[in-house]
């Protein structure tokens, strides 16, 4: 008998208030982590999904309807609303699942082997559920051991299942006459509609920086204002680069009586995907400020709020909800995370990349796997790829990478556009174009030809490798999930994009579940033999390279690069040397002679930055 996954007396609540753990896995691609929380979340491990590719979500969710026993009633592209609704039902698919994985954990003997055992040995030491579950390991007496059992049943919880949005990704749709969808069609608010719609209570991350559109369109849905308990069934997050980031998006959703349940502080070029630079501010001086200054915003954000309710007549918060604060990007030892967990007071950290080596958590088909696994750090780039004309980390050895220069090598550069997703150019027309696609970048080497034939010169090569770097990642960014699964990805489109940041170099081999959370907690070591330097001196070695990179592009284009821009960019790295100078006797370094080599990373980069100093000066 299969079961009636849309059942509307049903109600998920899926344990989005599991703190068990100190590490969350953020979202990866559009199909790297999109079914992330089958395989986790029943570990108690919160994740989040994509959800800005519906095709792909419709075919996972066929593929996991069949698997897991629930009937599958397809959602067409020519169904009212498709987009939406595919997301709603994926979610709630989802949520079924790992509802159905926690009642069968929930029974199962305390054995090794069990996903019960490896529920509560996946803990951190220093929880008191991972010492409770110890002593009832070690309890002798065979009633208190089944007292003790008994409780530790009660406290199973699963990890929450995530969504996130990206708020650049809002492209307006049409109907098939051709017809202005109203603005709640389009793509990210359909997204956001799918979501608060679902049917298990867990939280949206808004990424990418803020959209007044989208976030006003939230306060259309009752599920993210309070209930007359006070309680919300959908959170909000923001995924943000910097406090006045945060304390703007904050007080214009506040103003809207919405809340924000969480501040995710993402380093801008030590992460994965796309990489958004900040003004040279880093993670470090970033995270002291939102330690020094958390209280305050929440305060001033609850009294915003508060107001708000207050005047749309809605039901009030009965105490000052809770407001996390956590980051990601680059950690890649216990001692970081446990670093950023206690000095800054973080709730959670986010481990990234390092678990696209992990098969049992993501979909990296066998070939990538394989490359990634044995990947070298000069494989890893920062490259101009991405049709958003963001900065995008990505893989050189991807099959994505060999496509896009086999197109080239062949005379036939760029894509085939089918998706769409991010056709936003309408230099040649009213129809927007993909800069990836290859329409696109046929017209834009046209156009340079005959510009340069008009100058009596030809193109120069660098004007064409730069038309020709933007590759797709709507295809791309998906074909992993389908290759690993054995489905066929559409019009045979298999290249795969991956987008690991640079921390993964320091990372060589496939690894388990197990073995990987044992390195974010401390009990293995899966690094490589390779000179690792500490998270904070990668990222600031990543700005100076960005500075650089910038400083070369100032000389050629000085209106759109000003030297005043420059200069702040590099007198916030040099503020952020003078910063972690006066807190390393509080950074757990922990190796033989690691302070001296932190502080030597420090001096070297001070100077590099004075010679970028007098060079800005002398132009």
């Amino acid at each position: 008998m299969k079961n009636n996954l849309y059942n509307p007396s049903m109600t998920v609540q899926n344990g989005c208030c599991n703190d068990l753990h100190t590490f969350h896995i953020p979202v990866m691609g559009l199909g790297f982590s999109i079914d992330t929380p089958i395989k986790v979340a029943r570990f108690g491990v919160s994740s989040v999904v994509s959800v800005m590719e519906d095709h792909l979500i419709e075919r996972m969710r066929e593929l996991h309807s069949r698997s897991h026993g629930f009937e599958y009633i397809p959602i067409s592209v020519k169904d009212d609303d498709y987009r939406a609704r595919r997301i709603t039902a994926y979610l709630d698919l989802m949520g079924h699942i790992v509802e159905r994985q926690m009642d069968k954990l929930k029974k199962e003997p305390f054995v090794a082997g069990n996903d019960i055992a490896t529920y509560f040995e996946s803990l951190p030491e220093n929880s008191a559920v991972r010492t409770k579950y110890e002593c009832m390991q070690s309890e002798s007496d065979a009633v208190r051991k089944a007292r003790l059992q008994s409780e530790l049943r009660q406290q199973l919880i699963p990890g929450s299942i995530d969504v996130n949005i990206m708020t650049k990704l809002d492209r307006l749709n049409y109907s098939e006459s051709g017809e202005e969808l109203p603005p709640e069609f389009s793509d990210a608010s359909s997204a956001l509609r799918g979501f608060a719609k679902s049917r298990f209570n867990s939280s949206v991350v808004f990424s990418a920086g803020m959209n007044p559109r989208l976030f006003a369109y939230c306060t259309t849905f009752d599920e993210f204002f309070p209930d007359k308990e006070g309680k919300l069934a959908k959170k909000i997050i923001l995924k943000v680069s910097d406090f006045r980031s945060a304390a703007i998006q904050g007080k214009f959703l506040a103003k809207k009586g919405l809340w924000v349940s969480e501040f995710r502080i993402e380093s801008g070029l030590n992460c994965g995907g796309h990489a958004f630079a900040t003004d040279g501010s880093l993670m470090g001086p970033i995270l002291e400020e939102f330690k020094t200054r958390r209280s305050e915003l929440s305060g001033e954000l609850y009294d915003i709020c508060s107001a708000a309710l207050e005047k749309s007549g809605r039901f009030a918060f009965k105490e000052r909800p809770a407001m996390k604060v956590t980051a990601q990007g680059g950690v890649g030892t216990y001692h970081e995370h446990d670093f950023l967990i206690q000095y800054y007071r973080l709730d959670s950290v986010g481990w990234g990349s390092p678990f696209l080596l992990v098969p049992e958590v993501t979909n990296v088909d066998d070939e990538t796997l394989g490359r990634l696994s044995k990947a070298k750090r000069e494989d890893y780039f920062l490259s101009n790829s991405s049709p958003l004309g963001v900065p995008f980390n990505n893989f050189r050895n991807s099959s994505s990478e060999e496509q896009r220069l086999s197109r080239i090598s062949k005379g036939r550069p760029g894509s085939p556009c089918y998706k769409k997703f991010l056709a936003f150019n309408t230099e040649f027309g009213p129809s927007p174009l993909c800069t990836a696609s290859r329409q696109y970048q046929d017209l834009k080497i046209k156009q340079a030809k005959a510009k340069a034939a008009s100058a009596g010169s030809v193109v120069a090569d660098q004007e064409l490798s730069e038309i020709a770097e933007k590759d797709c990642l709507c295809e791309g960014l998906g074909a992993s999930a389908l290759i690993k699964n054995g489905i066929d990805p559409p019009h045979k489109l298999k290249a795969v994009t991956i987008c690991p940041g640079p921390n993964l170099a320091y990372f060589t081999g496939v690894f388990s579940m197990s073995d990987m959370i044992g390195h974010i907690y401390g009990r293995k070591n899966l690094l490589n033999t390779h000179t690792r330097p500490h998270m904070f001196i990668n990222e600031l070695l990543l700005n100076i390279d960005y500075l650089k990179s910038e400083q070369g592009k100032y000389e050629t284009d000085p209106v759109t690069r000003k030297p005043a821009q420059l200069e702040l960019f590099r007198e916030n790295l040099m503020k952020g040397i003078d910063y972690y100078r006066s807190i390393i006797q509080r950074i757990k370094l922990k190796e033989s002679g690691a302070v001296d080599q932190f502080l030597s990373n420090l001096a070297e980069a001070a100077q590099l930055l004075t010679g970028m100093q007098l060079a800005l000066h002398t132009k």
